[in-house]
């Protein structure tokens, strides 16, 4: 057995409990990760309280998707990695079935040899830890609106997880040639440190306000229905933002939007490893992170609050 935090039941973080969970046994093509750091993301409370309701794992569930760590275990045909290797994943690969019931809130999880990248050599866990999920994301958005060198792009919520990422991949990766963000008054410093050429303060200035257009808009916070007015006539326009009481299964975009969940890929983690490994691309952690194992609790109403800056991870698992 194994220590984990797990919920029997869809609710609020009241539902939230720790206690002791089977340690799986990998199979054909997965591996068993020990987990030294795990992060924190907007669905893990969204699908705690039923995002996921119609086709969701079984309960118990233990929620989260990134984790960085060393493999222990490999099961038959996996052959890129062996034992002891220091690696990271998002593990939850959501475009390809229903949810793990074990995610990585454990000490340990199983996942897919394919969903796995080796941890970049000059990140530490936490470091790692905190960016497959919020990284793949921002990375297939660009790819999804096939943004080109020289264009450029609005990104709403250059603070959060993915939007701090997202700027870092415009600027860096994609070669945007204009970079808009939003942010509240006591981020805006943060966000342009990261790359933005222009932050606006969303508290005092609305998007209708705004009379410059985009190539790309991003809309990180699930705002598309107020931000698509920044875009051009032709442009795409991408929403990941879904309210903690929409189902997938009713959820409806803006109608100028485009709503898409990222597909989890080691390929895609590898593509950018050069761009971590040489600081192109930097991982933002939440100046409050990490938080102990046992303050998950804690680290969840700072994620629901609103106000992360970055990414909240958990270390030491243990």
């Amino acid at each position: 057995m194994q220590k984990a935090w797990f919920y029997n039941e869809y609710g609020s973080i009241d539902v939230l409990q720790f206690g002791e969970f089977p340690v799986p046994k990998p199979g054909p093509g997965e591996i068993l990760l020990k987990i030294r750091a795990a992060a924190l993301n907007p669905v893990d409370y969204k699908k705690r309280e039923g995002l996921f309701r119609s086709a969701d794992c079984d309960f118990p569930a233990v929620p989260g998707c990134d984790a960085a760590g060393v493999v222990v275990e490999v099961g038959d045909g996996v052959s890129k990695f062996k034992i002891g290797d220091e690696v990271y994943s998002d593990i939850q690969n959501f475009t390809a079935g229903r949810p793990k019931q074990l995610g990585t809130l454990a000490q340990y999880t199983l996942v897919e040899e394919h969903l796995v990248a080796p941890k970049p050599t000059n990140l530490s866990f936490e470091e790692a830890a905190s960016l497959p999920l919020a990284v793949l994301t921002a990375q297939e958005a660009f790819d999804i609106a096939k943004f080109e060198k020289g264009q450029s792009v609005f990104i709403v919520g250059g603070a959060g997880g993915v939007g701090s990422l997202a700027i870092q991949l415009a600027k860096h990766v994609y070669g945007a040639s204009r970079i808009v963000s939003t942010a509240s008054t006591g981020k805006l410093d943060f966000v342009k440190s990261l790359g933005a050429d222009l932050v606006i303060d969303y508290t005092k200035q609305s998007y209708d306000q705004i009379s410059e257009k985009f190539d790309f808009v991003f809309d990180t916070i699930g705002e598309a229905a107020k931000s698509h007015v920044v875009a051009k006539e032709e442009a795409k326009v991408l929403d990941i933002g879904v309210a903690k009481e929409d189902d997938m299964a009713s959820f409806q975009p803006h109608p100028r939007a485009e709503f898409f969940l990222v597909s989890s890929s080691a390929h895609n983690l590898e593509k950018l490893q050069p761009y971590i490994e040489s600081e192109k691309l930097k991982p933002v952690i939440d100046p409050k992170s990490p938080y102990s194992f046992s303050d998950v609790i804690e680290a969840f109403k700072h994620l629901e609050s609103g106000r992360a800056r970055g990414k909240i991870v958990i270390s030491p698992i243990e």
